[in-house]
């Protein structure tokens, strides 16, 4: 039985987190953290809530679907606990993405912009597709609700830094960027020629698709060696 810790569990994520968890026959969530104040401290239905990340000892894995500065502070509680991470959160500036790899030399991280199983395919099928496709014209759009603070979106970047891999030279800047309602998460890219025009779309129905990712991600990593791991390790693929 993998036991878990879920940091921000009262959010949105937290929540689905939670639920697809109690899904699964292995795994069982132990504990939720929240800010300081925050209402739901003290709670312990249906698993307990506090601000104490000390408490961190005693799960396998945390769960991190924060903010930045939350995460990072999250991170350290981790490290001094010998706890797996996973980390979801984006808008990680290169300094805090640099605290994640230090943490990686001690302890097992999964660190990905996207937990989906189906978005990290799409990686794979854009590696691909850039190969076979140099010299044609790429667009990259990504759509979230108005909520999200980060834009362009951590996937929309790997899918920027995926691609350029190849040979490309996408700028995060030309990433068109989508606020509307409450629109989950859609990618999309295009590539262009004289002759033909190519896609690959990826929409999100529901945020229980990167819940079960980073469920599926947590069970898998909270018993790995040091080191820093994406869901491609996770997967397979």
């Amino acid at each position: 039985m993998v036991k878990f810790a879920i940091a921000g569990i009262s959010g949105r994520m937290g929540q689905r987190i939670l639920y697809s968890a109690g899904q699964e026959k292995d795994c069982q969530v132990v504990i939720g953290f929240e800010r300081a104040g925050h209402q739901d401290i003290g709670k312990k239905d249906p698993v307990f809530v506090t601000d104490d990340l000390e408490k961190v000892s005693n799960c396998d894995c945390l769960i991190d679907f924060t903010t930045p500065e939350a995460t990072t502070s999250h991170l350290s509680y981790a490290v001094r606990a010998r706890k797996a991470i996973v980390i979801g959160t984006t808008g990680l500036n290169d300094n805090q993405i640099a605290q994640i790899k230090d943490a990686a030399k001690i302890i097992p991280v999964v660190f990905s912009p996207n937990m989906s199983v189906g978005v990290n395919l799409l990686f794979k099928l854009l590696a691909e597709a850039s190969k076979v496709l140099s010299g044609y014209n790429v667009e990259v759009t990504e759509a979230h609700h108005i909520h999200k603070k980060d834009a362009p979106s951590g996937t929309a970047k790997k899918i920027v830094d995926v691609i350029n891999t190849q040979g490309f030279n996408i700028k995060y800047e030309e990433v068109k960027v989508i606020r509307e309602g409450e629109i989950v998460g859609d990618h999309k890219v295009v590539f262009e020629s004289d002759v033909d025009h190519i896609e690959l779309i990826h929409n999100a129905k529901n945020r229980d698709i990167f819940a079960k990712g980073a469920v599926t991600a947590a069970k898998w990593v909270a018993f790995q060696k040091p080191g820093l791991y994406t869901m491609n390790d996770v997967l397979g693929i």
